[in-house]
């Protein structure tokens, strides 16, 4: 005899960490991502900035250029702007708020400018951040990340010509025509540069042009400190959202991991039992999942255990035929007589009669859970199957048969029970069946129907003696029978058998008993079926109806 073949494991390839626990993070870690990334942009905080100090530019210009017109021009008659008048109040204006100021006559002539009023104010003086031990992680990811990220629009280039002119700049063109204009311009060293015009006016006269600037290095220092704080919020937040995305696919993946090897060892099949893993006090969807393969590996092995148990009791059930054939025709060859060799020729024909039916009813048997699980069910009357095999039954009885009753009780008419209609009536055939071989000549098999509650109780007693005490728990065992020894050959002892597995399969349950009669005897024996009934219709999606059903 050949070994069998080694089931073939399949490996999971997972590396540290599952692919679940990968998807969990990826989907997480892009949704943080793309939200920090869009608030990183922060363009209109940015235009927010550059619009409020532009505005505030504007205010201050326009108190300077009102004090200009009434204070550096000669009188209403005058077109033009009295230089030196314009360039002290010019500096003693902006000097507290160190604001650039440009003014510029009527003709586009640069008249004053206050770097060049100012006491130092031609060396450029940026302040520079205190010594450190270089850029942290941070500012070393922001570094990384500046040149990604979108500039929303484009700045000119601010360029400080030697010799200016308004034609120069065209915000202060636009304020010598009578127009008011704010303009940002880039330095060469990448410093937001804001530019305000204001017309200098004096009696509806444009006397000049003046030009407000300033180099707005502390927005870009602004936007950069946000930038940082959001990049070390994103940090935390990664951090966090890496730690809860790991724990979540754990108690996911590694429950579910655990479940699949422990399914492919049920498969494997070495000979052991294998414990499900138990998260039934999850009380969430892999607690489900385990009590439903617990459930199913339960069954698995139940049903092993059956056919085991099966094929050792039609090995049994073989052996005594054949060892019957065997002798008689070992008998055969050694005796003369006709007589008896007539007798063992009758013996070798009963024998054979009883395989042939007991290797069609291990088939039948063999076949049922398979039937049973292709029927598709539906509600069932059972009172309408029960009149239809009785009238089956009366039509055929033979000359000295039993008589036939069938008694329907009120409440359980008109009630259904979920099921296969054929499954159902092989159990009542085969229970009528029974109670005919133990019923007397002129004898009765009644039937009756009644309901008990959620359940409807079917009950077939038959006039024959009865069942002994110690066979009622033992007569619905596979192979085991109760007949004279005459009927001995015609039955299998698998009737009862079948019966209990098809009513069980639509969760009922069925009993033996015997009818009460004198002492020392019973007055025949009685089989209950128990099924549950359909008090109402059931819903669509759960259980078909029978409009549901070519």
């Amino acid at each position: 005899m050949s070994a069998a073949a080694p089931v073939r494991r399949h490996t999971r390839g997972r590396g540290p960490f599952s692919s679940l626990t990968r998807r969990i993070l990826a989907v997480n870690v892009v949704a943080l991502a793309v939200l920090v990334g869009g608030v990183l942009y922060l363009d209109q905080f940015r235009s927010s900035l550059v619009t409020q100090r532009a505005d505030s530019l504007l205010t201050q210009g326009e108190i300077i250029a009102g004090a200009l017109g009434l204070a550096a021009s000669s009188g209403p008659e005058a077109t033009d702007l009295d230089i030196l008048p314009a360039r002290a109040l010019l500096l003693r204006l902006t000097d507290p708020t160190a604001t650039r100021a440009r003014l510029f006559n009527n003709d586009g002539q640069l008249v004053a400018d206050t770097n060049d009023l100012r006491p130092g104010a031609q060396v450029s003086r940026v302040e520079l951040p205190p010594p450190d031990d270089g850029p942290g992680v941070v500012e070393f990811l922001y570094d990384l990340l500046e040149p990604l990220l979108p500039v929303a629009r484009p700045r000119s280039l601010y360029v400080d010509y030697p010799l200016q002119q308004a034609r120069d700049y065209p915000e202060a063109a636009a304020a010598l025509a009578g127009n008011t204009g704010a303009i940002e311009r880039m330095t060469a060293d990448g410093a937001p540069h804001i530019s305000v015009a204001i017309p200098v006016v004096r009696f509806r006269k444009v006397l000049g042009a003046l030009v407000l600037s300033v180099e707005a290095r502390d927005i870009d220092q602004a936007i950069r400190a946000e930038r940082l704080a959001i990049l070390e919020v994103f940090a935390f937040a990664l951090a966090v959202t890496v730690l809860l995305s790991i724990f979540l696919a754990r108690t996911i993946a590694s429950p579910v991991h655990q479940l699949a090897e422990a399914a492919e060892q049920v498969k494997a099949g070495r000979g052991e039992r294998v414990a499900i893993p138990n998260f039934s006090r999850r009380r969430d969807e892999i607690g489900d999942l385990s009590l439903a393969l617990q459930s199913m590996t339960e069954a698995l092995y139940g049903r092993i255990d059956a056919i085991e148990s099966f094929a050792a009791d039609v090995a049994h059930e073989l052996k005594n035929p054949l060892s019957s054939i065997r002798s008689a025709v070992e008998a055969w060859g050694l005796t003369r007589d006709a007589h008896a060799r007539q007798r063992l020729t009758e013996i070798i024909e009963i024998d054979v009669r009883r395989l042939d039916k007991l290797i069609s009813e291990i088939s039948d048997a063999s076949r049922l859970d398979a039937e049973m699980a292709r029927d598709r069910r539906r509600p069932v009357a059972l009172d309408g199957l029960l009149k239809g095999i009785i009238d089956t039954y009366t039509d055929l009885k033979r000359e000295g048969g039993p008589a036939f009753e069938l008694t329907v009780a009120t409440e359980a008419r008109d009630l259904a029970v979920f099921g296969a209609a054929e499954q159902l009536g092989r159990v009542f055939r085969n229970l009528i069946d029974n109670a005919i071989s133990f019923s007397p000549e002129g004898g009765k098999v009644r039937v009756a129907l009644v309901r008990d509650g959620r359940d409807l109780v079917a009950r077939v007693e038959d006039d024959g003696p009865g069942i002994p005490d110690e066979a009622l728990t033992r007569i619905f065992e596979r192979f085991y029978t109760e007949r004279p020894n005459e009927q001995i050959g015609s039955h299998s002892g698998l009737g009862l058998a079948i019966v209990r597995q098809i009513v069980e399969g639509h969760d009922g349950s069925i009993t033996a008993s015997n009818r009460p009669g004198t002492a020392d005897t019973a007055a025949g024996a009685c089989f209950t079926v128990r099924l549950p009934a359909l008090i109402e219709k059931p819903r669509r999606g759960n259980r078909p109806l029978a409009s549901d059903i070519d």
